[in-house]
Formats: C-alpha cells, sequence, structure tokens
C-alpha cells in the first residue's frame, strides 16, 4: 500500500509543556476534589437553615432540571419533525431499479437505550458478508444509504446503527423510529463500545454462518477498533475497516486538554462557543457539504465539553494500545485531513500486531472519504478487501483440512 511524506504536526516546544501540564492536571483534580468535599459537607447545612420558599422566589432545581429536560426534547423533537421527508444521502435509483430492500427498528443497548437502526440487504443472489457500519460524531447512519447500496450491489448485507441516545425517549414518525437525546452530547464512548458488540451479537444471532466486518468512521473507527480488541467482539468478526479514524486527537490548546476531566464532570453539556468557528472543509465535494450540513439530523453547533473529553480518552486509550491490536483491519485515511491525524493511521498499521493488515492513503483527500467526489471508487476498495479477506480465511480453512 502507498504511504506519503508528511511534516510531524507538533513543535519540538511541545516535550517541555506536557510535563508542566501533566503536574498542572494534577493539581486542578486535587483542587476541584477538595472543592466538592467542601461543597458537599456545606450544603445540608444552609439548606437547614434556609427560609421557605415564597412565590416570588426562583423555582426549586428540581423545577429548573425539569425546564433543562423540556428544552432537551423540544430540541429533539424539532430536529425529528424537519427530518421527515428529508431525502438521506445520495439516492442513486432514481430510475426505479431496485437492486436492495431496506427495513428500519429499533436496538435496546446494553442500559435498555432504545437505538434507531437500519438494514440494506440484496434483493437475489448468495449474500457474501455483513458489514455493520458505526457512523461518526454528529452524524447518522442514513448518510451512508449510497454506500449501502453499492455494497448490496455486491452481494454484502448492510445493518447501520445511530449510536447517540440520552434519554431513552423515542417516538414513532412516519414509521420511523429516531435515537432520541442532546445533540452532539456523547456522555461515555464505553457505552457505544458496548453497544456496538451488543449488536454484533444480535446480527450474529439472527445470520447464523454469515461471516460479519466492523465499519467504522472518525470516532466511529475509534469505537470499532476499542470493541473489536475484546475478545469475545474480535473472534465473531473477520475483520474491520476504518475511515479517517479518531486515533490521535489533540485539543486546540493544550490547556484544554489538561482541565477536561475536570470541566467534564462540572458541567459536561457547556459548548465550546469559539470551537472551529470558521469550520473546517470535510469533503472536496460541494454537493456533499450541502447535504451534510443542511440535514437537520447532523449537528454542527460547538463540541460539548464531556463528548470532546470522551474522544481525547479513546483515541489517549487506543494509542498506548497499537501493538495490542490483532484484528485484521484496512484503514483508510485522506492525506489533507484536518479533522483526524493520518499520521495516526499510519502509525496503527506499523505497529500493530494483526497478520493482515492493510493501509491506503489517498493523496490530497479531506475527512469525509465515502462523500468524496471518487466515493465509489473507494467504496470499491473496501469491496474488494473484503472478498480478499475472506478468500484468504476460506483458504486458510481448506489448508486445516
Amino acid at each position: 500500500m502507498s504511504t506519503v511524506e508528511m511534516e510531524p504536526l507538533t513543535s519540538g516546544a511541545s516535550n517541555r509543556i506536557i510535563p508542566i501540564l501533566r503536574t498542572l492536571r494534577t493539581t486542578l483534580v486535587f483542587v476541584h476534589t477538595f472543592i466538592l468535599s467542601l461543597l458537599l459537607f456545606l450544603i445540608p447545612r444552609r439548606r437547614r437553615h434556609a427560609p421557605p420558599l415564597s412565590e416570588s422566589q426562583p423555582s426549586s432545581p428540581a423545577k429548573k432540571r425539569r425546564l433543562v429536560w423540556r428544552r432537551d426534547e423540544e430540541d429533539t423533537i424539532r430536529r425529528r419533525t424537519l427530518a421527515e421527508g428529508l431525502k438521506m444521502g445520495f439516492d442513486h435509483d432514481d430510475d426505479g431499479d431496485c437492486r436492495c430492500r431496506g427495513t428500519t427498528s429499533l436496538f435496546f443497548g446494553v442500559r435498555r437505550n432504545a437505538l434507531f437502526c437500519r438494514s440494506w440487504s440484496p434483493v437475489s443472489g448468495e449474500l457474501k458478508a455483513i458489514l455493520i457500519i458505526i457512523h461518526g460524531l454528529n452524524e447518522h447512519s442514513g448518510r451512508y444509504a449510497h454506500f449501502a447500496r453499492q455494497l448490496t450491489s455486491c452481494n454484502f448485507a448492510v445493518y447501520a446503527m445511530d449510536w447517540i441516545d440520552l434519554h431513552n425517549n423515542c417516538s414513532f414518525h412516519n414509521r420511523s423510529w429516531w435515537s432520541d437525546g442532546l445533540h452532539g452530547y456523547v456522555p461515555s464512548l464505553d457505552h457505544v463500545v458496548a453497544d456496538t458488540g451488543a449488536f454484533l451479537a444480535r446480527i450474529k444471532s439472527e445470520n447464523p454462518g454469515i461471516p460479519c466486518f466492523l465499519f467504522g468512521h472518525s470516532t466511529g473507527g475509534a469505537v470499532v477498533l476499542k470493541a473489536a480488541s475484546y475478545p469475545h467482539i474480535e473472534q465473531m468478526l473477520e475483520g474491520v475497516v476504518l475511515t479517517s479514524p479518531a486515533l490521535r486527537v489533540k485539543p486546540a490548546h493544550p490547556i484544554v486538554g489538561a482541565v477536561a476531566p475536570i470541566f467534564s464532570l462540572v458541567a459536561p453539556r457547556f459548548q465550546f462557543k469559539g470551537a472551529n468557528k470558521r469550520g473546517i472543509p470535510v469533503s472536496r465535494d460541494p454537493a456533499a457539504l450541502l447535504a451534510k450540513y443542511s440535514d437537520p439530523l447532523v449537528y454542527t453547533g460547538p463540541i460539548r465539553v464531556r463528548t470532546g473529553h470522551e474522544i481525547l480518552r479513546i483515541s489517549s486509550y487506543l494509542m498506548r494500545n497499537f501493538k495490542s491490536v490483532t484484528i485484521p483491519f484496512l484503514v483508510l485515511h485522506g492525506t489533507a485531513d484536518r479533522v483526524t491525524d493520518p499520521l495516526a493511521s499510519q502509525d496503527l498499521y506499523n505497529e500493530a500486531a494483526s497478520t493482515f493488515k492493510d493501509i491506503k492513503l489517498y493523496d490530497g483527500f479531506l475527512h469525509d472519504l465515502l462523500f468524496e467526489p471518487e466515493r465509489e471508487e473507494i467504496a470499491q476498495d473496501i469491496i474488494d478487501w473484503m472478498v480478499k479477506r475472506l478468500n484468504t480465511g476460506l483458504e486458510d480453512a481448506n489448508n486445516l483440512w
């Protein structure tokens, strides 16, 4: 596979700053713990001496919390209403030629959280394998309909799960379920990893004997790679495909990374208003950009504190464990990606212990590879790799006999 020469993304000064920041973070964590302990000691005493509330006084904390939840639910309802009738992704079947059948369903995760799911399957021919799509941060599975159609035309079935869900509130709209929750808020990526494993197990039980692959984009790629590190999940898979995975993510400023653990506990839903104010291009196709940023189900606001901390945490874990990766994988990255680091994908390929691994770097391509002008060629690269992996697995099985 081809590689490219790229300059390091960090300066030499970072080696001098990092030890200072680590000390600062330790100090801040200690101060934060002390303040919380002090507050827990003082709050009950203040409540005992507080005068009774009158009608003119502010609402109770419980009422304020209900008001926040109500605003969140109103936001969810507004998004679902806007999404009704919206044409998801790219439709290549306008000529009426239906080569796949699609279904929607509801899947309950490990915390009994309701998640909206889609599936596409070929209408004829012998099924080669199943690909399970784990989308990136701030998007949804409907954006991959064009990719799913190309896969079904090659006799692959496709499943996808909208993994962002918070309040376990699902409503029925036009025969479709939507995973609800505060837009752009991820309380724990470990929960997403667990839901991914449970979703895979259900699909395997419904399709015995059919090989399965996991596909993850960006943050979804990090989720897939961590999920595949668990032996009980790895043994259910033939391999994983990663596009622009979030393997080395750095905050806009080192101080942000130092204080993120504290703020993720104190104000997890707070948004960094100045984050990505100008926006970062993710595709060279203007039509794809327009489709993405006019989609009401795509979150385009500033990143939330807990969400950012979760991404930093999972990427840090993965970087420390590249050498432990044994799952067969294909990693794809654009060299001009400004959202995730293509050099980290190269490091994964170089360090992983997997005996069946491949990498492809696309010169000048941006972050959303499957929404670049060359999307069909990239999708074909993925299909070809899965076919190669299936053939290798068949040869290995024959050699055992």
